[in-house]
């Protein structure tokens, strides 16, 4: 386990290197994170050097995705997406959260797919799903909430 976060986390390092002065920060984030949770999603495939092999394809493809995602969203899309994170995050599981930038036509929902407790706390699996240019992009993610009530969102 412990090799594969050192793979996961040294791959998004080297990926943050591949950016260019033309990303921008929502394409830097988006590759970020789509690295991160793509090798999370990774590491849960096969065993041995296999399982080390779906952790590189899932962090690549994942940066791949999350970059393409990032870059299409602009401040009033994240702004409408966190606002349906945090709505998704109280509701009841499987409950799909929906929003709409009017302004770009780009829409999505957040779904939380499992409610769990960790070291004390209460946190939750969700779902994303962003559509942009008709193009629909999923994303998964986790958050705990910290003791001043907010929550704490990890890939």
């Amino acid at each position: 386990m412990r090799n594969i976060i050192i793979a996961t986390a040294l791959t998004a390092t080297l990926l943050s290197g591949c950016t260019t002065d033309g990303v921008g920060t929502k394409q830097g984030i988006g590759t970020l994170g789509g690295a991160a949770a793509g090798g999370l999603l990774g590491s849960q495939i096969g065993g041995g050097s296999g399982k080390l092999a779906a952790t590189a394809a899932g962090t690549l493809l994942g940066a791949f995705l999350g970059n393409e995602v990032g870059s299409s969203l602009d401040r009033a899309d994240n702004l409408h997406r966190q606002r349906a994170i945090e709505q998704a995050l109280v509701a009841k599981p499987s409950q799909p959260i929906t929003w709409t930038n009017p302004r770009t036509g780009h829409r999505g929902s957040v779904t939380t797919t499992r409610k769990y407790r960790t070291s004390g706390r209460q946190c939750r699996e969700f779902q994303q799903t962003v559509v942009i240019g008709g193009r629909e992009e999923q994303a998964y993610g986790n958050a705990c909430r910290q003791p001043d009530g907010s929550w704490k969102i990890s890939s």
